[in-house]
């Protein structure tokens, strides 16, 4: 469990700028298309920490 959180720490820092800067690229100015993105990304980086943290796991 630490090491998804720890995980999940960076990537979901990660993908939710991303998604954030993907939706000011696209126009979206206003604070709740920011939010939107924000909270998208947070929620996309669940199982992909999940998944980076179980191969860390098996490799170790």
């Amino acid at each position: 469990m630490g090491l998804f959180l720890l995980v999940y720490i960076f990537l979901g820092a990660t993908i939710a700028g991303s998604f954030m800067v993907a939706a000011l690229t696209a126009g979206y100015t206003t604070m709740m298309p920011v939010i939107y993105s924000s909270i998208a990304g947070f929620v996309v980086a669940i199982p992909a920490a999940w998944i980076v943290a179980k191969k860390i796991r098996e490799n170790a």
